[in-house]
This record gives structure tokens, sequence and C-alpha cells, in this order.
């Protein structure tokens, strides 16, 4: 494979001149041009991304961290994400972290090796770099972040919320999601905001994680302790689809005998049946606002509204029984 040295000897001129050339980082004369394009060609080169990271420190490399790629929620940010950075000529390095924190240190650190230009990160907080690496985070947002995109958790949670309540619930279950998860937790407390204020009463299950193994010994652990639930509150498409499919085994009529929202409005979520009725977050949105936001950061421009948070809706289908479209 043919190196900058490479082109450089053929075109009879320095690396430096050539590094410049290919950069625009500097002077180079046309007729130097003219001999650095025809080495390039006679030699068949395409340089080598990390290498001239590596000599510029800098490089058209952006890191994104994700918890789960398996969650359908994380795709489709990683696919907003992609579909900005593309555009803008930057090619993006995947870490999948699979919710484990010592993961997202070691994808960290190898992303500050490759010289990343930028950051996006899906996790949480604190597993951030202290490194000067501009970043910005992904819907796993709390107080002490200065750049991120997410979307308004506590509205979801209240939609989700008052959609139960139309249905003439008597026996709410609400599963909690991770209590890690910052945003886990404030959808949590608009959802008992909202119950409370409508003086319902309701039983709460905590899940461990959003990861698929969790949410179905959640589903299995929910219809064990409680056998007469009528009505359940999920906190992600992944725990409403395993409680669907949970309840078909157990007898349940779904909506009739039992309701269920889930909260992400994932693609499957349009396919399993009964259609599930959920909360639909923007999640590509969240994902090419925030590289937008990164490209912005990266490049010294200007920007407006360091933290952004965008709406989220009830998408209405077939899983609670005040109808569906």
């Amino acid at each position: 494979m043919a190196t900058i040295k490479d082109v450089a000897n053929l075109a009879g001129l320095s690396v430096a001149t050539v590094s410049r050339a290919m950069n625009g980082t500097g002077y180079v004369s046309e007729e130097a041009r003219k001999k650095i394009t025809y080495a390039i060609k006679q030699l068949n080169y395409s340089p080598n991304e990390v290498a001239r990271s590596l000599f510029q420190k800098k490089s058209k490399l952006v890191g994104l961290l994700l918890p789960d790629i398996s969650n359908p929620f994380f795709p489709m940010v990683a696919k907003g994400v992609e579909d900005f950075l593309q555009k803008k000529g930057y090619q993006v390095i995947l870490g999948n972290i699979q919710e484990n924190n010592e993961k997202a240190n070691e994808y960290l650190r190898a992303f500050e090796q490759n010289n990343v230009a930028g950051i996006l990160s899906a996790v949480e907080h604190k597993n951030k770099n202290d490194s000067t690496i501009p970043t910005v985070i992904l819907d796993r947002i709390d107080e002490d972040v200065e750049y991120g995109v997410y979307s308004d958790d506590k509205q979801g949670g209240q939609l989700a919320a008052e959609a139960i309540l139309k249905g003439n619930p008597k026996n709410i279950v609400v599963i909690a999601g991770p209590e890690s998860v910052t945003r886990a937790r404030d959808r949590l407390m608009s959802v008992e905001q909202t119950l409370k204020t409508a003086n319902m009463s309701y039983s709460l299950i905590q899940s461990k994680s959003f990861l698929l193994e969790d949410a179905k010994e959640t589903a299995t652990l929910l219809f064990d302790r409680y056998p007469e639930v009528d009505s359940i509150i999920a906190p992600s498409d992944t725990h409403a689809i395993t409680i669907l499919q949970e309840a078909y085994h157990r007898g349940y009529q779904v909506p009739a005998s039992l309701q269920v929202i889930g909260y992400d409005d994932v693609p499957i979520s349009e396919l399993v049946v009964p259609r599930l009725t959920t909360i639909h977050q923007p999640a590509y949105q969240v994902g090419f606002k925030g590289a937008e936001m990164l490209y912005s950061l990266m490049n010294n421009d200007y920007i407006e509204s360091k933290k952004i948070i965008l709406p989220v809706h009830l998408e209405m289908r077939e899983t609670l029984r005040d109808g569906g479209t």
C-alpha cells in the first residue's frame, strides 16, 4: 500500500508539501499540485485517516458511544448522527458498551488514541472523558452536561399516565426504568405525579436496565406478583413488547382486560399485534441535531442553545382501551 512518503518521492517533493496540498493547509504552487496529483494517480494512493490524524493531531473521525445497540431506539439515533456527519466528510466510530461502564471508559480511551475530532455519547455523563475533545451528550443527559440533545421526558411521563387514565384503569402497575438513568427517573416522577393528581393508586416495579433479558425478567415478575393488573405503564417499547408477549401466553386480552403503553416508538412497535400505543421520542432527530451541535463545537462556530429539548407525543394505536387508529 502506497504511503504519503511514496507520493512525495515520485513527485520529487517533500512530505510536508504533499501534506499541505492534500489538506489545504498552506501554499503549494500549481506545478507542485500537478506533480502530486500525477503521483497519487500512479500509485493509487488513498490517505490513511488514522495516520493523517496522528500527523495533524486532528481527524475526520467522530466517536459515537451507545449503551446498547440491540435496543431499537439507539440505531435510529446512530442513523441521525451518521446522516449528518457523512455529509460533512466525517466517519463515525461506534462504541457499543452494553450497559457496561468499564467498556465505556475503554472506548473513550480508544477514541482519544485515534485522535477523534469529537465525541457523541448516549451513556451516563459520569463516563464522559476529561480530555479537551469536543463532546455532546445524546439522550442520557444530566444537569452537569454542558452540551446535549434529548427529548422531554417530563412531558412524556405525563402523556403516558394521562393516556392510561382514559382507559378506566382499576389496577395500574408502573415499571420504573433503571435508577442509574437520570431521564428514566424524570419520566417516572412525571408518571407518578400525574397519577397522584388524579387520585389514582398504583403499584411500582423496578427494572434493572433496558436490556431485553432484563425486560423479559421484569415482565414475568410483574404478572407473578400482580395477576389482577389491568393497566401497565412501561418505561420502553422493549419492556412493553415483552409484556404483550407474556400477557398473550397467560391468556390476557389486550386491550379489553389489559392495556399497555410503551415509550420510544421504535419501528417494531407498529408491527406487533396488537399494534403498540406508545410515546414517540424523536430518536433520529436526537442523533442528527446532536451531530449538528458537535460539528459547530468542533469548528468553533456559534451555538445558540447548548441544550436542546425535543418534544414528544402520544402515538395512539391498539393497546389502550379508549380506541385506536
